[in-house]
């Protein structure tokens, strides 16, 4: 374990990151998967992939049937970017700027 608070907590691997998020029991009950999906960014689980390449990845993304979103940012040295699976799940991409 890396980081926690009382609603998150994230670990850390040399392979992977993942945090796990919280919700309130009224909010569980208002969740429906649509057909098709629609984007799901409240949800328990938002995978962290490090790519070499957002522009690669906005491509295959969208050869899959996902989508990697226009903003950008930077966090703990890597160009950050969130997308959506093509079940509507949020996930995020991560390309080392060193």
């Amino acid at each position: 374990m890396v980081e926690s608070d009382h609603d998150f907590v994230t670990m850390v691997s040399d392979a992977w990151e993942i945090t796990i998020v919280a919700i309130s029991d009224e909010e569980a009950a208002t969740i429906e998967i649509a057909d098709p999906p629609t984007r799901r960014s409240h949800t328990p689980i938002k995978l962290a992939f490090q790519i070499a390449s957002l522009p690669e990845t906005r491509s295959a993304a969208k050869i899959a049937g996902g989508t990697v979103d226009g903003a950008e940012w930077i966090y703990k040295g890597d160009l950050v970017c969130d997308g959506q699976d093509p079940e509507g799940n949020v996930v995020q991409f991560r390309s080392a700027l060193r």
